[in-house]
């Protein structure tokens, strides 16, 4: 009995399945195009698996570099890039990702250095250009923002936000007219884009003597800060009276008390 029980003991440990065999781990070439292509969740898996596997070295610090940069953790991006920029100077793809973390972590200085030297390269992208073009808008320096645009532009014709981009900084300086033509071309290319919307709203706000108008639906708070845009604008122009008109409604459109156009009501009484 004892002998019969042992062997069918064996025969079914001799039956019994063999467990799965691992997921292969696929090349982290694979991650890459994954993280370009916009699956993270994909990507995360597929570097998890190959560090678990052993990789380790540039093509995995670079993969985690853009994994980092793509999931918007620019603070953690940024060191990642600067140490690949060690063993790879000349790589503009490297300076370029580097650059945009350091805009995005608020270093604009860093970030204008970085882009500058990204967009040395002849085979700079429009993204490094358009990238410059706005980190010179932070710095106030208007030749290099309109050589950058102008480039990137030139580069990728239709990208709503380089027209956008560069819209936004004529936008700033006060050249009103110039500005609604760049927003104007910018809401072409991207008519469902209600930040473009809104800018070529302003823009058009500062060329008239009429305020932007309320649309379908719009929120107390959105409508207020338009006005509160649109007041803005028509006090940098020297029109206090436009100015003023914009700021009262723009207390009188939010439920709650609007502080900030309220302070700047006050300001543009005080100077008239």
């Amino acid at each position: 009995m004892i002998l019969l029980a042992l062997a069918a003991a064996a025969a079914a440990k001799v039956a019994a399945p063999a467990p799965p065999p691992a997921p292969p781990v696929q090349p982290l070439s694979e991650a890459a195009h994954a993280i370009d292509a916009g699956r993270l969740e994909q990507a995360r898996l597929m570097i998890s698996r190959s560090v678990e596997a052993g990789a380790r070295g540039p093509e995995l610090e670079r993969v985690m570099a853009d994994f980092a940069f793509a999931s918007g953790d620019y603070r953690g991006a940024l060191p990642r890039y600067h140490q690949l920029l060690v063993a790879n100077p000349g790589d503009a793809r490297l300076y370029e990702r580097a650059g945009i973390a350091a805009f995005k972590t608020g270093d604009v200085e860093q970030a204008a250095k970085l882009l500058e030297k990204a967009t040395s390269f002849p085979a700079a992208s429009w993204r490094a250009w358009n990238a410059r073009g706005v980190a010179a808008d932070f710095r106030r320096d208007w030749a290099v923002a309109d050589e950058s645009f102008t480039r990137a532009a030139a580069l990728a014709p239709n990208r709503a936000e380089i027209a956008n981009n560069h819209g936004w900084s004529l936008l700033v300086r006060g050249q009103w007219n110039e500005a609604v033509a760049k927003l104007e071309q910018a809401v072409v290319l991207d008519p469902k884009s209600v930040r473009i919307a809104d800018n070529l709203e302003l823009a058009r706000a500062a060329v008239s003597e009429d305020l932007p108008r309320r649309r379908a639906g719009e929120s107390d708070e959105a409508w207020a800060a338009r006005l509160n845009d649109a007041g803005m604008i028509a006090k940098a122009q020297g029109n206090t009276s436009k100015a003023i008109s914009a700021f009262s409604q723009a207390i009188e459109a939010r439920s709650q008390y609007y502080e900030r156009a309220a302070n700047n009501l006050a300001m543009a009484k005080a100077s008239k």
